[in-house]
């Protein structure tokens, strides 16, 4: 793999869509272009409830302090921390490989996740446009897609999401891990406030797109009690359904969230590392197939059973599938959602813990 660093890189902040972004961080970016070998990811890990996902960049400005992708930047000889929310890596032949790819005969039919591993809608999409121009070639191949962001700026493609919607099928799940802006603001810092997710939830739906909420990660006792507010504004902004994981911290992440725990919340650091270890069996993450996704223990089981309640209560299948497993041969089209009990089906909560 070779990527290029851009001497000059574009900044998304004095865009067409500045109205949607955030104030530009202190940090300083740098921008690397890539010309990829390929786009579509194939996923074999029974932790993940889709097969194939595509990731038009790597590292994300949102700077999350809990990303689970952080440790893939090292694959690049890049830091996981600061690296990795400012050495920006865009795939800039992704639509033309997405094209290629989706014309052989083992993807028709076949559906893509956008967003498996970072954000397909952070700020250098608003001038790079790789996620918007994949988006046209699933279009034009009929591909059924579903979407995971935290971002506002998916509503520019709010027209072109609701004709993928109608030819084949897509679905926007928006990451709001608290109600709060304030909160939010404290360990995912470079993220559109929850208030703007929640609007970019209720016009995408005025559209006729639908769409969801992904209450992720939960971390127990920092954001497990902005449950209920949260799936009762996503009702109210048109979601259908809800989802959750626990916090996962793998690698070199465990070490990014607790630093910015501690320095952003000190009051709160030690009760949220128990409750973690608490769930994880004593331990801060879980990286074996098919236990990565769950938690453990009494507190674990209830903030299963208020997130059960909560979503009973405003009307969300607390789980759907996610369109890439709900693939129609032979229409192409999106597969009607079921709803599946998360206590009865522990191994299916997982969304992404973007």
């Amino acid at each position: 793999m070779a990527i290029k660093l851009v001497d000059n890189p574009p900044n998304p902040y004095i865009s067409e869509c500045r109205q949607w972004l955030e104030p530009p961080p202190a940090a300083k970016v740098e921008v690397y272009e890539e010309n990829a070998r390929s786009i579509i990811t194939e996923n074999e890990s029974p932790d993940i409830p889709f097969t194939y996902s595509v990731n038009p960049y790597r590292g994300c400005q949102h700077a999350c302090a809990y990303c689970y992708a952080r440790p893939y930047h090292e694959f690049l000889d890049m830091g996981a921390g600061t690296d990795f929310e400012t050495k920006l890596v865009v795939k800039v032949n992704a639509a033309k490989l997405l094209a290629k790819e989706l014309g052989r005969p083992k993807m028709r039919g076949q559906s893509l996740t956008f967003s498996g591993v970072t954000d397909c809608y952070q700020p250098l999409e608003a001038v790079y446009k790789v996620t918007r121009a994949c988006l046209e070639v699933c279009l034009d191949f009929r591909t059924p897609i579903s979407i995971v962001t935290k971002s506002y700026l998916v509503m520019r493609d709010a027209h072109l999401l609701a004709s993928l919607q109608r030819a084949a099928g897509a679905v926007v799940y928006q990451s709001i891990p608290y109600a709060d802006d304030k909160l939010a603001r404290a360990i995912e810092p470079q993220t559109p406030p929850p208030s703007k997710r929640f609007e970019a939830m209720r016009r995408l739906s005025a559209a006729g797109v639908p769409v969801g909420v992904m209450v992720s990660p939960i971390i127990p006792g920092l954001n497990d009690q902005e449950i209920p507010e949260v799936l009762r504004r996503a009702a109210e902004a048109g979601a259908r359904s809800a989802s959750y994981i626990p916090l996962r911290l793998p690698g070199s992440v465990a070490e990014v969230f607790e630093s910015r725990l501690r320095s952003a919340l000190p009051m709160r650091a030690d009760r949220v590392m128990n409750r973690l270890r608490e769930m994880r069996g004593n331990k801060v993450n879980e990286g074996r197939f098919g236990y990565r996704m769950k938690g453990e223990g009494t507190y674990w089981r209830s903030i299963q059973s208020l997130f059960a309640v909560s979503a009973a209560r405003f009307g969300l299948s607390e789980v759907h599938r996610d369109c890439a497993r709900q693939e129609n041969t032979q229409s192409g089209s999106l597969a009607q959602f079921s709803a599946v009990s998360q206590l009865d089906s522990p191994s299916r909560q997982l969304r992404f813990d973007f």
